[in-house]
């Protein structure tokens, strides 16, 4: 039987290139945690972390290269400075290890359920195996330092029940329910996400070079500020605890470690990785406050995600994605 290796498809395609972006700028950030981190734990993870991460874009290389599809630019040793002093800690660095092994489940998994051929679906399954150890790693480490954040506790039911009024969906007046184990998952994470969210870009925002990117990161730090209330507020109203804000963790440092245009690139998918952890949290919150709670901040980091885009568009920093022929064009050539 003859093995045909088929095209690649476009979301095949669109993977890959994804990949190649987000594993090239997170080199960058590694190589420089590497450089102006003091705890030998800690370093061990991030060296695990830059070890695959390398490992990727030579497996994407080789891949785009045998379909003859050009290489993306992505980000490279100009875009980052290892000489620059410590903008983080090593409190921030093993945290943030830890989220970025998270979303990147989150990715890879969506990324592995795309994918058609053989050889791309096992490149994700790695991806997955990866991403998953160093977020495991990056856990055990927080757990023993003490500075994981727990979830809060909730009471065990004597009896299983069920739903009887109608108030369970009710969420401004009358008699309001406790929130879900759901919806406390949903809230606490997405607090934490906007406290690390918030310390990351104020440390942008004190080393951008472009006047416009640092009034863009400022307005970064007040919508992280804002939504980290705004989802602890919640819990504190059921007694309940939240993640700690992180800003404390970033130096008074002002030469930049990174370019402005990696900064934006990370910011910008930070941004659109917060709307789509904003729709799972909707899905899964049958109250009608959190919903439209969450609906509301969409619409605000939509916003910003905008914004971002332009500022990366005048500047000339964003790579055009895989994309689909535009037959009317083709059509009048």
């Amino acid at each position: 039987m003859t093995e045909h290796q088929t095209k690649l498809t476009s979301s095949e395609i669109s993977s890959l290139w994804m990949t190649y972006q987000s594993s090239t700028m997170i080199i960058c950030g590694v190589k420089y945690f590497l450089a102006t981190v003091k705890d030998e734990d800690i370093r061990v993870i991030l060296k695990y972390a830059l070890d695959y991460s390398e490992k990727r874009v030579q497996t994407v290389t080789q891949i785009l290269n045998s379909e003859q599809y050009p290489i993306p630019i992505g980000f490279t040793e100009q875009d980052v400075n290892t000489e620059a002093p410590r903008l983080f800690s090593d409190t921030m660095m093993l945290i943030y290890m830890l989220n970025m092994g998270r979303m990147e489940l989150t990715a890879c998994s969506m990324m592995l359920t795309f994918s058609a051929r053989d050889d791309i679906a096992a490149f994700y399954t790695d991806y997955f195996t990866e991403s998953n150890e160093l977020m495991n790693r990056a856990r055990r480490i927080a757990l023993i330092k003490g500075i994981f954040t727990r979830h809060p506790y909730i009471p065990t039911p004597g009896q299983v029940d069920f739903v009887k009024k109608q108030s369970f969906l009710a969420g401004w007046f009358g008699d309001q329910r406790p929130l879900l184990g759901i919806e406390i998952a949903n809230l606490v994470y997405d607090a934490e996400r906007n406290a690390i969210g918030e310390a990351l870009i104020t440390g942008f925002s004190q080393v951008a070079k472009s006047k416009e990117v640092r009034q863009y990161m400022l307005r970064g730090r007040e919508i992280s500020a804002k939504h980290f209330e705004v989802f602890s507020s919640i819990l504190h109203e059921e007694h309940l605890s939240t993640a700690k804000n992180m800003t404390s963790e970033v130096t008074n440092s002002t030469l930049s470690p990174f370019s402005d245009k990696l900064m934006m690139f990370h910011v910008t998918g930070l941004s659109a990785s917060g709307i789509g952890q904003y729709g799972i949290a909707i899905s899964v919150s049958p109250r009608r406050d959190v919903g439209v709670m969450y609906t509301r901040l969409i619409a605000e980091i939509a916003k910003y995600s905008e914004e971002g885009a332009n500022i990366m568009i005048n500047n000339g920093w964003m790579e055009e994605p895989p994309k689909a022929a535009d037959r009317d064009e083709l059509a009048k050539e």
